[in-house]
């Protein structure tokens, strides 16, 4: 692997065995959040958000950016939960022409439910597997990653707003 980059085979071997874990552990959280409390990890996520919110209402497009995904994404999925008496849109009191995302109570139920199951998974498959140091060093690690990750998104909007 050398010859085609600065990645030698043992880190490309952490690379892989990263993104193999990650995978399987969402590959099984999801499958105990629609098993268990009859939900997709997408349904979990909106749900969760919205429940954390300071007014548990959000704007769509400042939903879809604290959740890290595209409008389009977000309205689809939106539309589905909302099928299903998940979620609903509510007009804003404050601009008329804007509305927001709230759990309904049925929504609110199921993701009571399923963050009970949820953590139950988390700390099975994730915490009781680690040590303390493990946990400390992902923590750490994981810092310094957004924090680089930050740092080149906030590089590339500047760059972009230069232009």
């Amino acid at each position: 692997m050398s010859e085609v980059s600065a990645i030698d085979g043992s880190e490309w071997a952490l690379w892989a065995d990263y993104v193999l874990v990650h995978r399987e552990l969402s590959r099984e959280l999801d499958r105990r959040l629609m098993s268990d409390a009859g939900i997709s990890q997408g349904d979990y996520t909106v749900m969760l958000t919205l429940f954390q919110a300071e007014d548990r209402r959000l704007r769509p497009g400042v939903l879809a950016e604290a959740i890290g995904w595209e409008k389009s994404r977000l309205s689809h999925q939106l539309t589905r939960m909302a099928a299903r008496g998940l979620v609903e849109r509510v007009d804003c009191d404050t601009d008329a022409r804007g509305s927001l995302i709230v759990l309904t109570p049925d929504g609110r139920r199921a993701l009571l439910g399923a963050m009970r199951d949820h953590a139950s998974a988390i700390r099975t498959h994730f915490l009781d597997v680690l040590t303390a140091d493990e946990k400390a060093a992902i923590a750490s690690g994981s810092a310094r990653l957004r924090e680089r990750l930050r740092m080149h998104r906030d590089h590339d909007q500047r760059e972009a707003a230069a232009s």
